[in-house]
């Protein structure tokens, strides 16, 4: 059998001299060689600098600065000893408070050149802690013999090996500060080179980690595990397989974390590896803007899409006459109908249902809604806009973790279904990162 060619392209290793035009939506800095764009880490606009190319395709390249001959004046030094190495964090090189401001012009430029729609009204960011501040992560862990330990933390940038680190800045203290304790006890363990992650999830009180174990944790090893959490206030679980599989150590207890909306009076029970958001302090606040933004009464009758466990939904039901919320993944909806009945609401009502494929057979999507909130995936929610011709809101609020995919639902909402957008912003739910979290309303 003939040996097939190696067709990968070896790039150049001689810097190339650029200017820094403008920011990707990740946080990149953009530039052009010969008509080529080109992506390159931890670059600012205006600075001029050499970069190599890491990458190199057909449409564009990637690169990373070797050289920098201007500094941005936005440019200080990071505070984490694992940035350009650690892949979690990318924005550390820009003043924490200028990192909201460059991720509310990107929010502007995706909504004008990929919506055609310009943001009349800005809302104000909105902000919290920098540092510290993230609840819930799927930590890497990988037993390295050549180096004698086990690496906890996140994985290289562009590269799928885990990072050294000794800490996390981001993580909530509980867990970013015990990285190297995580290593040690695990490195004691017989099944070492067994655990491929931990699943974190801290509450306002509670932390929960789960290993993910490819063989069984003998007796010995529960052992040091149950000490290392009792040492540490850590509610220690196995995961053997999927997340339905996470049990804590014989003879704990399970420990469910929780989340509170103090604003709202409302409290979230959540199991270890469902979705929450990172950042509680920005969420409350999310939570708060979303309500005001709708002008919810006693009238209303609000459709939540892409409802999760509830996060928007049981503080709409605070408010609104009656609430529906849709999720494609069942194990949240129970989780949903849970948490309405802790929280003693009885106004709201969750259904499963794929909103990526046609869901008007469904018997909740055959009436109408004064208004709607949206809060989808990274995908957006393109697919299911068409049935807001049936549902006729006078208000439409929607969440976005990705401001390309909501600057083009933006596109649809107002050049296709006649809807006026209100006011746009962004919000700082994840400091440090190229992440944009943002909201827009929308007005019939």
């Amino acid at each position: 059998m003939a040996r097939r060619r190696n067709r990968k392209k070896k790039l150049s290793e001689t810097p190339v001299k650029v200017v820094i035009e403008s920011l990707a939506h990740d946080g990149r800095g953009i530039a052009h060689v010969e008509g080529k764009v080109i992506f390159i880490d931890e670059a600012l606009p205006g600075e001029e600098l050499e970069f190599v190319y890491t990458d190199s395709r057909k449409d564009y390249a990637e690169g990373k600065v070797v050289n920098l001959i201007s500094r941005s004046e936005l440019r200080v030094e990071p505070e984490c000893p694992h940035f350009g190495v650690c892949g979690g964090c990318s924005f550390q090189h820009v003043a924490a408070d200028e990192q909201i401001k460059l991720k509310q012009g990107l929010l502007k430029e995706q909504f004008s050149g990929i919506g055609k729609v310009e943001i009349e009204q800005i809302w104000q960011p909105l902000t919290d802690e920098h540092w510290g501040y993230r609840r819930k992560a799927r930590m890497g862990v990988k037993y390295v013999a050549k180096k004698g330990r086990v690496l906890v933390g996140f994985r290289e940038r562009r590269n799928p090996f885990l990072a050294e680190m000794e800490r996390c800045k981001v993580m909530h203290p509980k867990v970013g500060l015990k990285l190297m304790a995580l290593s040690e006890m695990i490195g004691q363990l017989s099944i070492k080179d067994k655990i491929p992650q931990i699943e974190v999830a801290l509450g306002d009180e509670d932390c929960v980690l789960a290993f993910r174990v490819l063989e069984p944790a003998t007796d010995e090893d529960k052992a040091i595990m149950r000490e290392f959490g009792h040492q540490h206030q850590m509610s220690i679980c196995l995961q053997s397989k999927g997340p339905d599989t996470i049990k804590p150590l014989e003879g704990e207890p399970e420990v469910l974390p929780h989340y509170s909306l103090p604003e709202q009076g409302l409290t979230f029970k959540f199991k270890p590896a469902m979705f929450t958001q990172v950042n509680y302090g920005i969420n409350r606040k999310m939570v708060t803007r979303a309500l005001e933004a709708l002008e919810l009464t006693q009238d209303d009758i609000v459709l939540d899409l892409f409802c999760g466990l509830g996060n928007f939904t049981l503080p709409l039901a605070t408010k609104a006459k009656h609430v529906v919320g849709i999720e494609g993944d069942l194990p949240l909806v129970n989780h949903a109908k849970e948490n309405a009945r802790f929280n003693n609401l009885d106004n709201v009502e969750f259904h499963v249902a794929d909103l990526t494929k046609e869901v008007s057979q469904f018997s909740w999507a055959k009436q109408k809604f004064t208004k709607i909130l949206l809060d989808p995936s990274r995908a957006g929610a393109s697919e299911v806009l068409h049935h807001l011709k049936k549902w006729q809101p006078e208000l439409i609020v929607y969440v976005s973790c990705n401001p390309s995919t909501l600057a083009r639902d933006a596109g649809i909402l107002v050049n296709e279904l006649g809807y006026k957008l209100v006011k746009a912003g962004v919000m700082d739910m994840f400091p440090q990162t190229g992440h944009v979290e943002s909201i827009a309303l929308f007005k019939k």
